[in-house]
């Protein structure tokens, strides 16, 4: 390994991506150095190159999160990872470390924390299996944000179900699998040429969002299902409304919980005993690695053990190289269906 890499950089707010040289870091304590082969791509990404939000504190910036790769360089402190070369996939941020380009993902080379690397199975290749650690940790930190522990399983006994609005989404395929993982009986919305997919994610049932009578579909479900729907994981922007209206009519005297996974608008709607939140981890950040630790050693890994994770949703590759993360961003940025753009590097 040389002392530089190549880096898809953004100068400056608004501008493009220009892959330039840098200099390859050494990892830190805590630190994994990656050699990146794939990168997946989030309307995160093309928000802070188009708008800068969320927050860029230093350019030239790296962004991009989502990478599979394989280990090149192991920090100090880090006492279980996968050994040199092995395949890894990882949440490969700058976002929560200043934003230091040494840990942005759309590089050659990446540092990220050893809570959020773990190793992949060779059943999985590299480019699909770029698609989860976003969209896993923004699923299971829904559960936190309201108060559930990712470590709760219930039993069928139990009857508690979860409504997830916007579930063809990335991070929305995700919040379908963890649900289910977690025991809850799964009502969730989606085109209904995703229908199929979705439950094959282990949806119990599916309603297409576009109807007219859609909160009413889904509240006699559930009535003539006879479980308890009091929680809610509003994906996609839009859904809170029609949300609400489901839980008034399903949670009874119960207090209920939504978590809000974009930002949530200034005025937005409100429902009596209803606790409603936008999904972030903790802002304490011993609490935070513990959570990203949780996730990916805790959920993640299990999933891969017991092959009950899907990389989800399918990934389209758009290039094979760090040239083509630019326009690959405009092509998210257009718009797809129940697709994750991914670029190899």
């Amino acid at each position: 390994m040389s002392g530089k890499h190549l880096a898809a950089l953004l100068p400056q707010q608004g501008g493009t991506l220009s892959v330039q040289e840098r200099t390859t870091p050494e990892p830190g304590p805590n630190d994994i150095l990656i050699e990146v082969k794939a990168v997946a791509l989030n309307p995160i990404d093309y928000y802070q190159r188009d708008f800068g939000m969320p927050p860029v504190p230093l350019y030239p910036a790296v962004l991009g999160c989502d990478v599979a790769g394989l280990v090149a360089k192991v920090g100090s402190n880090v006492k279980t990872t996968p050994p040199i070369g092995s395949r890894v996939i990882a949440f490969a941020s700058a976002f929560y470390q200043d934003g230091k380009p040494d840990y942005g993902a759309f590089q050659q080379y990446a540092l990220a924390q050893s809570e959020v690397v773990i190793a992949l199975p060779d059943s999985i290749s590299l480019e699909s299996s770029a698609v989860l650690p976003v969209a896993v940790l923004t699923a299971l930190t829904a559960y936190t944000t309201v108060g559930i522990p990712i470590g709760t399983r219930y039993s069928p006994e139990d009857e508690q179900a979860i409504l997830v609005w916007g579930a063809a989404s990335s991070v929305g395929t995700l919040a379908v699998q963890t649900a289910k993982s977690m025991g809850f009986i799964v009502y969730a919305t989606a085109s209904t040429k995703n229908h199929a997919y979705i439950k094959q994610l282990g949806a119990d049932a599916v309603f297409d969002y576009k109807d007219s009578d859609v909160v009413s579909q889904i509240i006699s479900a559930v009535t003539n299902d006879g479980v308890n729907l009091h929680t809610a994981h509003c994906v996609v922007d839009g859904g809170l409304q029609p949300t609400l209206d489901v839980l008034k009519a399903t949670k009874g005297d119960t207090p209920a919980k939504v978590t809000h996974s974009p930002m949530l608008p200034e005025g937005h709607p409100t429902l009596e005993n209803t606790e409603i939140k936008f999904n972030f981890p903790s802002l304490d950040k011993k609490e935070r690695d513990d959570h990203f630790h949780d996730c990916f050693h805790g959920w993640l890994a299990e999933g891969f053990k017991a092959g009950t994770v899907v990389p989800s949703p399918p990934a389209q590759v758009e290039g094979q190289s760090l040239e083509a993360v630019d326009k690959a961003l405009d092509t998210l940025k257009a718009g797809v269906s129940c697709k994750k753009i991914v670029v190899s590097i």
